[in-house]
């Protein structure tokens, strides 16, 4: 190990929530980490904004936050997040489903309503939105150990240690040293954009680069407003569309307000990008409209994502949207150098919630155990 490059016995790639949990459960077992992120931010697909002087009149100090990731979590059947949630005293709501929901055909002339209908079980968001798990996890932790701004490019094996080597927004080049690697990447986003020496087994490689990326594909819309007019038509907010550009749209109001409309553009990745940002707020203000009336054309704050354009989420390959959640892929090679060296955690190599926000806890607590039955055994 050369002292001049920066080293921990675990180096997590990645601080999305698979990567911070896992961070909180090697501090509480009492492991060495550094975590490495390529963005300016923590939180990988969990993206929460808070709109300007926006204030809770209940609880000042609780900004309500709105999701350009995911949004909901169901306490019912994921615990593990359930008791997250509540060990960080994180407020929680259930999804607005109250009223009835607007549809939008191409075979009829206009919008119209049909009776609405409750998720089951019941959808829940946290106040502060998605972002207020990440901020809760980020305190728990040492900040000397976590990187900003540092992307990944090439992990080697030297010796005993693992030399990762990233690139910040300057191109300068950093090097770090590991025992061991915890991937918190996607998939397919690893398997390729990172150079591994020696090369992974080709098996793996395949394996990964055949697993969509949750989230990439997407495009999410809010638009935010003073009042829940809306629900004062006997409406939920939610709508469906096959004409657009928005495919699926849901109240996205916080408790006290601001309140809010939330949707997912239907248009291919191809296609957006084919169109500007202003284009493309504009026809959703216009077809917000159209379901909700004249009231929704003029949001007071209105947020987009792309998620295809962003490279810390998305490939070439994450294009088309469809593929859903499929099964998990081998999280570590079976032999070969890298055997016992580098777990993957993303997300998408939950077994049971592969691509929730759950799936991310729970690929981080059986790599952080994996990785931990592999030190003890070396150390027999």
């Amino acid at each position: 190990m050369t002292k001049s490059v920066p080293y921990a016995d675990v180096i997590i790639v990645g601080g999305g929530i698979s990567g911070l949990y896992a961070a909180r459960l090697l501090t509480d077992l009492g492991v060495d980490w550094r975590l490495l992120e390529g963005r300016n931010r923590m939180g990988g697909r969990i993206l929460s904004v808070v709109p300007p002087r926006a204030v809770n009149p209940i609880h000042p100090t609780q900004a309500p936050g709105f999701d350009l990731g995911p949004s909901w979590f169901w306490p019912e059947y994921q615990g593990d997040l359930a008791r997250l949630v509540e060990q960080l005293q994180l407020e929680t709501f259930p999804e607005f489903e109250t009223g009835e929901m607007v549809v939008e055909r191409l075979a009829t002339p206009a919008p119209y309503r049909v009776p609405g209908y409750s998720s089951a079980p019941q959808s829940w968001r946290l106040a502060g939105g998605m972002g207020a798990l990440v901020t809760r996890l980020q305190d728990g932790l040492k900040g000397d150990r976590m990187h900003l701004g540092q992307v990944l490019h090439r992990l080697e094996i030297c010796g005993e240690q693992i030399v990762l080597t990233t690139r910040n927004e300057k191109g300068e080049t950093k090097q770090w040293q590991g025992g061991t690697i915890l991937l918190a990447l996607p998939p397919r986003l690893a398997a390729q954009t990172l150079d591994f020496q020696p090369a992974l087994p080709q098996y793996l490689v395949e394996d990964w680069s055949a697993v969509p990326t949750w989230m990439a594909p997407h495009a999410k819309y809010v638009a935010l407003y003073d009042k829940p007019f809306w629900r004062e038509q006997g409406l939920s907010g939610e709508a469906r569309s096959v004409l657009g550009p928005l495919q699926e749209i849901h109240d996205a109001s916080a408790p006290d307000g601001p309140f809010g409309l939330f949707g997912f553009l239907g248009l291919p990745a191809r296609d957006r990008r084919s169109l500007t940002e202003p284009l493309l707020l504009e026809a959703c203000r216009e077809q917000l409209g159209r379901l909700f009336g004249m009231a929704a054309t003029g949001p007071v704050t209105e947020y987009y994502k792309d998620w295809a354009a962003d490279p810390f989420t998305a490939t070439a390959a994450d294009t088309h949207i469809g593929d859903g959640h499929v099964p998990a892929p081998r999280a570590a090679p079976e032999e070969g150098p890298w055997a016992g060296r580098i777990y993957a955690i993303g997300s998408e190599w939950a077994r049971e919630f592969p691509g929730y926000v759950a799936g991310a806890l729970e690929s981080a607590t059986i790599g952080v155990n994996r990785i931990c039955l592999n030190r003890e055994d070396r150390n027999r």
